[in-house]
């Protein structure tokens, strides 16, 4: 959609929002639809090929609306969920289906999920454990509870650990940034001999820092083993897994309790939609389940209706369903690959002119969307450098630490970018490194002389 197309609809959006509020009146406060009507007028799967604005909102009034109130909003999140499932070929376990023990929900963000998860084995393995020895209080269980996470995952998992009092430790990684087997196993046994409980594991597809994944294949089959919540966070790589070519990237996701990414950022969803699935939605429900008498209702024990406030933090939710409806209709499936395929391609044509120059140097793998890249030379050059390019305010780059090397990161992430904008980025960056090399270089010859 153009910005003339987008100005244009945005005014019948307007004019449909209206006309609803001047009806209002004539509609009925509750709704007649009974819950599950609107699984079947839906499609199992999002479609192939981009569908018309038109088209959808036609659906919007004639689907949507019957159930506005309730329980459309629950209903068309549930099938999105599923729709984004298999767009992502997760296993079947983590799909609601018409029966199934799994599901997806729409978190704020990775953030949030991450911490759900970890709240909920944590109360999972409190339960298990005092089934097993009833004389276990709640509190000495709790002081020995430890969590695992590579020492490249997200800030946003440690977070989860403070609020959720317990220990996590960082596994170092190896040569390419990942956590592996060997390493976790040595953790677990050393914490096992201590008298610790080992409990939560999160394993990260695409880091922050670098785009790099931990080894799931590895990692999964020892926290089946040793009974340990597998919680996979693909924040941002997760998008690109609807990509056939991309899909064995979430390899031994089959091994997760959970599994999270966000389309917010990168499947043109806006913020905020962080799509978490689990195995089995009893795990979340049996940890955050109240029921006071002002939030039953008549179908609460009917085994009909999903309930999502038992899901989350936040008892209030909005209608983030929706906007995926929209996004995956009007792009298609075929639409989101092509969009995710035009970045990484261009990733890889800021990559290929980084290495043209010898003064540069590439940090990390280039899998996806993201160069790690640096002038050959100190942190305090690189760290220049960073400053120069944005002072000048032109692009704006992000850095991160590898290895204690101070790196600076290109993330193509915009819905509009072109090759033309990277590679006037990229001449950019040349210009403003040559400004830094020049003032080093200068400055070492007053320190000669």
């Amino acid at each position: 959609m153009n910005a003339s197309e987008f100005r244009r609809r945005g005014k019948e959006m307007v004019d449909y929002v209206a006309d609803y509020l001047e009806g209002i009146e004539g509609r009925q406060v509750f709704p007649d639809v009974d819950p599950g009507y609107l699984r079947p007028l839906i499609p199992t799967t999002a479609p192939q090929e981009p569908e018309t604005f038109e088209a959808i909102i036609e659906d919007v009034e004639k689907i949507i609306m019957p159930g506005a109130a309730s329980p459309a909003c629950t209903e068309l999140e549930t099938v999105m969920m599923d729709w984004l499932g298999k767009m992502l070929q997760l296993p079947e376990a983590f799909l609601a289906g018409e029966a199934g023990e799994g599901g997806g929900v729409i978190q704020g963000t990775a953030s949030e999920a991450t911490l759900v998860a970890l709240l909920a084995a944590r109360t999972k393995v409190t339960r298990r454990l005092q089934a097993a020895s009833p004389e276990l209080t709640q509190a000495a269980i709790m002081e020995k509870l430890v969590a695992y996470a590579s020492d490249q995952a997200h800030s946003s998992v440690e977070k989860a650990g403070l609020i959720g009092g317990v220990r996590l430790k960082a596994i170092p990684s190896d040569g390419k940034f990942a956590m592996r087997a060997s390493a976790l196993q040595e953790a677990l046994e050393r914490d096992k001999a201590a008298g610790l409980i080992p409990f939560f594991v999160v394993a990260t597809l695409g880091t922050t820092s670098c785009c790099s994944f931990d080894n799931l294949l590895e990692v999964g089959p020892i926290c089946h083993e040793e009974d340990l919540w597998l919680h996979v966070d693909a924040a941002y790589a997760g998008s690109a897994f609807i990509c056939p070519e991309f899909r064995h990237l979430l390899n031994g996701v089959e091994f997760a309790d959970s599994f999270n990414f966000n389309p917010h950022k990168w499947l043109l969803v806006n913020f905020d939609c962080s799509a978490m699935w689990v195995k089995k939605r009893t795990d979340l429900t049996g940890a955050f389940r109240l029921d006071p008498v002002y939030l039953r209702h008549s179908h609460q024990d009917s085994g009909l209706i999903t309930d999502y406030r038992h899901w989350q933090l936040p008892l209030g939710r909005r209608f983030r369903s929706l906007k995926m409806w929209f996004v995956f209709r009007m792009y298609g499936v075929k639409g989101l690959q092509a969009y995710i395929r035009k970045h990484v391609q261009l990733s890889h044509a800021f990559e290929a002119l980084v290495r043209q120059d010898t003064r540069f140097e590439i940090c990390a793998e280039v899998i996806l969307g993201l160069v790690c890249f640096r002038l050959k030379g100190s942190n305090k050059l690189n760290e220049a450098l960073l400053e120069s390019i944005n002072s000048a305010k032109k692009i704006h780059l992000v850095p991160c630490s590898l290895r204690d090397r101070f790196v600076l990161r290109f993330a193509i992430c915009s819905r509009t970018v072109e090759l033309a904008h990277v590679q006037l980025a990229w001449e950019h960056i040349q210009e403003m490194a040559a400004t830094v090399l020049r003032a080093q270089g200068e400055e070492k010859a007053e320190i000669k002389n």
